[in-house]
């Protein structure tokens, strides 16, 4: 279980914190969304969450456990808005191995057809993709890490209506099997498949008083 206790972001840069006493709880194979527009500092939760960014107020615990960034890095895969802006990889296969050069095929299959890319060619571009392709790829990136929680940044972001449905479906099997925290400006369809929904405004979350429990 993931939680978040009191958490405060305050760089010396800004006037006022980014995010002010955040608490959080999410249970193991739960779906969390956070809502909130542009400029409230859910993204920089999530950039927190994954270990990019130091805090000093406030704790994050993984069933019990206080965590610091690098525990964080371990923990967490982060799957950024627009993640085919990331790739560096020229082909699919060059990008599941990045940073895994030892992985065997079996594994990069495996993740792949997790994410319903199963028939997908390793010589492939990632840039020749979709774009629901390329999210579904950024997402197996991050599962080959095997990551505790997996984190993602507007993943509906730029997507037409069919292939956001398809990229909600796959959300919906993944949090069978991992635990999955996502922010967006645009819920309406991500709270559907949400366990538990928090809104960020200026920094401050608040819980949904009627949590969906699926």
């Amino acid at each position: 279980m993931l939680t978040i206790q009191n958490l405060t972001y305050h760089p010396p840069a800004t006037p006022a914190p980014i995010l002010k006493n955040i608490c959080l709880e999410l249970r193991d194979r739960e779906l969390g969304l956070i809502v909130g527009p542009s400029g409230s500092g859910k993204s920089t939760l999530l950039e927190i969450l994954a270990g990019f960014v130091d805090w000093r107020e406030g704790g994050i615990y993984w069933h019990s456990q206080e965590l610091t960034p690098d525990h964080l890095q371990q923990l967490c895969g982060l799957v950024f808005q627009f993640p085919e802006r990331h790739f560096c990889g020229s082909t699919v296969l060059e990008e599941l191995r990045l940073g895994h050069l030892d992985i065997d095929s079996d594994r990069i299959l495996a993740a792949l057809q997790s994410v319903g890319l199963g028939q997908l060619s390793f010589q492939a571009s990632p840039q020749s993709l979709s774009g629901g392709q390329q999210r579904r790829l950024a997402l197996g990136v991050q599962l080959i890490r095997q990551p505790g929680l997996l984190l993602l940044d507007e993943p509906t972001a730029g997507l037409d209506w069919s292939i956001r449905r398809q990229l909600l479906t796959l959300l919906k099997e993944l949090k069978q099997n991992w635990t999955l925290l996502v922010v967006s400006h645009e819920p309406e369809e991500l709270k559907g498949i949400a366990d538990r929904t928090w809104t960020i405004s200026h920094g401050e979350l608040v819980p949904d008083p009627n949590p969906v429990l699926m």
